[in-house]
């Protein structure tokens, strides 16, 4: 993985990386600044993808508008990389894969409702899409900007459970998570709740995706409704499929047991 500090999003590239491979397009959690984190999450799947992990700089303040056209943009560019190397269309040779993970899945998802057609294969795990359906969440994230800093620090260390099953996780995992939540200020934290406090999407829209849909859900996540949550969205998208991971929490990532390039291959979503 690329170690260059930029102050604009960008797409962390797994090394090598080779153009002969679908390309994957990863969207991390709502915390996940930390490279070390995105490396585990995405570490089985380089032996069968080009793997790129969307980073949004915790500086980078904005709209779901414009961090949906910035993946779309970045995308673009990656595909016309192998489009050039190929000399063909990339669209017409290898599918296109996108995938969001909490925060990343509500970024997964608005993309799809203006950009439907630019990927072939969509993968959403534990999408925090329910998040403004809860109530205590809510309710925390707008008591968030009074937190007292003190607490905010401590608070990622806290939080831990609620993010992992800790059991379930190497050491290794376990600090590249607590780095991964306590790296953010505390502005951009609030301003990243703000957006998840705001979101909303054209289920109109999305049901016309005919495009295949594998949705993975935590049974343990104690964060988020996601069993629910990916039942929800199953009866949005025509050409969809659930895997419940039964001992999972949140961060299923993270985990021991868990290996996302198998999962894929067991959904038969691997083309």
């Amino acid at each position: 993985m690329s170690s260059k500090i930029r102050s604009h999003p960008y797409f962390l590239t797994s090394q090598p990386s080779n153009p002969n491979y679908p390309l994957f397009v990863f969207l991390p959690g709502m915390d996940e600044t930390g490279k070390e984190l995105m490396h585990i999450q995405t570490a089985s799947l380089e032996a069968a993808f080009n793997v790129r992990c969307f980073v949004i700089p915790p500086d980078e303040l904005t709209s779901w508008d414009k961090i949906t056209e910035q993946v779309v943009n970045l995308t673009q560019i990656e595909l016309e990389k192998v489009s050039k190397k190929h000399e063909v269309a990339c669209r017409d040779t290898l599918p296109v894969y996108l995938c969001g993970e909490s925060f990343g899945g509500c970024l997964a998802l608005k993309i799809l409702e203006k950009f439907p057609h630019l990927f072939t294969k969509i993968i959403l795990i534990n999408s925090a899409s329910s998040f403004h359906r809860v109530p205590w969440l809510n309710l925390g994230s707008l008591l968030f900007p009074y937190t007292p800093n003190l607490f905010y620090k401590i608070s990622s260390l806290i939080s831990l459970p609620f993010l992992a099953n800790l059991n379930r996780i190497s050491p290794v995992a376990s600090q590249a998570l607590l780095k991964s939540t306590s790296s953010a200020p505390k502005n951009t934290a609030n301003q990243r709740l703000s957006l998840m406090r705001e979101f909303d999407i054209d289920e109109k829209k999305l049901s016309k995706i005919t495009q295949a849909v594998l949705l993975i859900a935590s049974k343990n996540d104690r964060l988020l409704p996601s069993q629910a949550e990916a039942q929800h969205l199953s009866n949005i998208f025509p050409n969809s499929q659930i895997i419940t991971l039964p001992n999972s929490g949140h961060a299923c990532l993270v985990e021991t047991d868990v290996n996302l390039y198998q999962i894929l291959l067991s959904a038969n979503i691997v083309t």
